[in-house]
């Protein structure tokens, strides 16, 4: 089992930049499917990016391809959202998520879950 503890979320104005962090704790990441969902209110909760567990392996939602970089790094154990030009519209909770089998875009691909990072973009 996978402990999962986001950080790194805050506000920033339009066309600004956040780094998002996934610690885990309990398994390594190597071992692991990871990836990063969003939602904001009154909506469900969206794919953003995943990365395999060899870390060869990415994808990224439409709407935020060339902004989103996910990445990690095994010898800190930890996952990296890297967000650049953000606009109002990326405002949302930030969840990362962890699965030893399934390389999934939807919420039910991921068994382990963060309690999530507040990202608000002002305009």
């Amino acid at each position: 089992q996978v402990q999962l503890v986001e950080s790194g979320g805050g506000l920033v104005q339009a066309g600004g930049s956040l780094r998002l962090s996934c610690a885990a704790s309990g398994r390594t990441v190597s071992a692991y499917t990871m990836g990063w969902f969003r939602q904001a209110p009154g909506k469900g909760r969206e794919f953003v990016a995943y990365i395999s567990r060899g870390g060869g392996g990415t994808s990224y939602a439409d709407s935020v391809k060339g902004r989103f970089t996910i990445s990690k790094d095994n010898a800190k154990n930890t996952m990296y959202l890297q967000m650049i030009s953000l606009k109002p519209e990326d405002t949302a909770i930030y969840y990362c998520a962890a699965d030893r089998l399934h390389l999934a875009t939807t919420p039910s691909g991921y068994e382990y879950w963060g309690q999530g990072t507040q990202v608000t973009v002002s305009s």
